[in-house]
């Protein structure tokens, strides 16, 4: 008898596909959510990153650290579209985004803020939170003019307009909405821009020292809405001069030195590292 090929029954297909998904799902769930792969930046003459390597798990809040001119925000500018790296791969999700531009990797879902904060400062708290999201409907002309496309512009307005309502009062500066972006304070405008970049669905945030020129009281707040987004499922990479935000609030630091990655571990380790102190801490910590 011979043998007769059959084709799986749509059961049969439904349950392939789910289990293909369920497959695919874990192992992303097991990967690194970030890996950085001999990450090389030259800038003419100058070697700012040199063949930097490192992984960020999922769901973490990661440290990277080291002295000035180090290649910390280099790193940052690579990861996200900023420069184009010379050499090496950034691979994000299990997909590589080497050398793709900025808005495509926050599109993927990688995003970041700036040591200063970049705020339009002559709209409004509540007017910067709309601009965030990506692919609006409104932002088609035909959509925006179209009367029965326009009652979707509305409608999806009137929803992003009631979330950022929601993300200004996580963060605590609801009350804020009205004012110009140009008149908050250095720690407000540290809040707007993570909660600006909430906005744009990320899976990870990477943020270029949060805490500079933050009071006291509004980094508490900082810290605890970034453990609370932690709780969530966020993963975070932070640059960070503040060695007791570092040490205190990281679950692993990546220490960069001349471009390098120096060392990496837990903080406790990296505090007792006798490299890491003496080519950035200059003591003990």
């Amino acid at each position: 008898m011979s043998d007769v090929e059959t084709e799986p029954t749509a059961d049969a297909a439904t349950t392939t596909s789910e289990d293909s998904t369920e497959a695919t799902g874990s192992r992303l769930d097991e990967m690194p959510i970030l890996r950085v792969d001999d990450l090389v930046k030259r800038f003419g003459g100058i070697t700012a990153i040199d063949g930097a390597s490192f992984e960020v798990e999922r769901g973490t809040i990661t440290g990277l650290i080291g002295p000035n001119g180090a290649g910390k925000s280099t790193t940052f500018n690579c990861i996200t579209g900023v420069h184009e790296p010379s050499e090496g791969s950034v691979v994000f999700e299990g997909t590589d985004i080497t050398s793709r531009r900025t808005h495509q990797i926050a599109t993927e879902g990688l995003v970041r803020t700036f040591q200063i904060a970049r705020e339009l400062p002559e709209m409004t708290v509540l007017e910067n939170m709309m601009l965030a999201p990506q692919g609006q409907l409104g932002e088609s002309l035909w959509r925006s003019v179209a009367p029965i496309a326009r009652r979707e512009v509305v409608r999806e307005e009137e929803q992003l307009r009631q979330r950022a309502w929601d993300t200004l009062e996580f963060f605590e500066i609801d009350h804020l909405a009205h004012d110009y972006a140009g008149t908050l304070s250095g720690g407000q405008r540290k809040l707007l821009e993570m909660a600006r970049a909430l906005l744009t669905d990320p899976e990870m945030m990477l943020l270029d020292e949060p805490m500079a020129g933050v009071n006291p009281s509004l980094e508490k707040k900082l810290l605890e809405h970034v453990h609370e987004l932690q709780e969530q499922g966020y993963t975070f990479l932070l640059v960070e001069h503040d060695m007791d935000v570092i040490m205190n609030h990281c679950e692993h630091v990546i220490v960069m030195h001349q471009g390098q990655v120096l060392a990496e571990g837990p903080a406790a380790e990296i505090k007792s590292n006798d490299e890491v102190i003496e080519a950035y801490l200059g003591g003990e910590v």
